[in-house]
């Protein structure tokens, strides 16, 4: 509870200070200070602090290319790496929209005192993640380095398509689980079970290639499949995606982050009463 006191008063003496009046400058400075802010909190007396964000995925990734490599022998060439690519990719995603989930209710305190761009909230969990993408994709180059693998031409224009895709996607369902979760709080428990069936609804740790045709039809409309895939084609395969696929990522991208800022806006109006 004291914790929960203090990161309020640091928040709120964060929005406090002294901004440029200009609308869009105050609220990159917010968004700036509560990034800043949960970076410190997230590392806050550890004695390896953020060397945690790259030996996270390097363990997970340890132990899982252990059980599934043989255990269930699956034949993926340089299964380590195929395995730490899309477990990176996918928990941007898992935590950036478990973090927005409550971002609205956690800062209910903050919110009922001044009046700040609400969206805000939801929005600094994506960005924080983004970072934490980057400290683990130090990570999957240093497995690449081992495994003598150099990422294809394709990655010098399509892995910053694929970042700004994938932020915009889990921007967009950030901000509509964050919305719904004001008015609906059993989200709150459900959105974790949602998750991990997700997970195991997407080719992380086993081949495409393994599932059934009417399996493989239905993974087409699973974005996180998409950009795993994209993900990997352009860093361990030397694939130029294509056309068609750019389109499917980014059109993914775009309708979620739509559909999350058309709810929010529609119902922020109402959160005052419901947190």
């Amino acid at each position: 509870m004291q914790a929960e006191t203090l990161d309020t008063a640091t928040a709120y003496e964060l929005v406090r200070k002294r901004r440029p009046r200009n609308e869009f400058k105050q609220n990159m400075f917010v968004l700036r200070s509560l990034v800043t802010r949960d970076f410190k909190l997230k590392y806050r007396r550890s004695v390896l602090g953020i060397l945690w964000s790259l030996l996270n995925p390097l363990l997970m990734m340890v132990v899982m290319a252990a059980v599934f490599s043989y255990m269930f022998r699956f034949n993926i060439e340089n299964f380590p790496l195929y395995l730490i690519l899309g477990t990176i990719m996918f928990d941007f995603m898992r935590r950036g929209t478990s973090e927005a989930l409550e971002s609205i209710i956690n800062a209910q305190a903050l919110i009922k005192k001044i009046r700040i761009e609400k969206m805000i909230f939801p929005l600094e969990k994506s960005a924080f993640e983004l970072l934490n993408f980057a400290i683990s994709l130090v990570a999957a180059i240093i497995v690449m380095v081992y495994y003598q693998i150099a990422p294809s031409v394709h990655a010098l224009w399509g892995l910053p398509f694929l970042i700004v895709c994938v932020t915009a996607f889990t921007a967009g369902l950030g901000l509509l689980v964050a919305a719904l979760s004001v008015f609906f709080r059993d989200i709150i428990h459900l959105w974790s079970v949602l998750l991990t069936a997700w997970n195991y609804a997407t080719p992380i740790f086993y081949p495409y290639e393994m599932l059934a045709g009417w399996m493989q039809t239905i993974m087409q409309f699973n974005p996180m499949y998409h950009y795993v895939t994209f993900f990997r084609d352009i860093m361990m395969w030397n694939t130029n995606p294509g056309g068609l696929e750019c389109l499917i990522c980014f059109g993914m991208a775009a309708i979620t982050l739509l559909v999350g800022f058309i709810v929010f806006r529609k119902t922020e109006s109402k959160f005052i009463l419901y947190i």
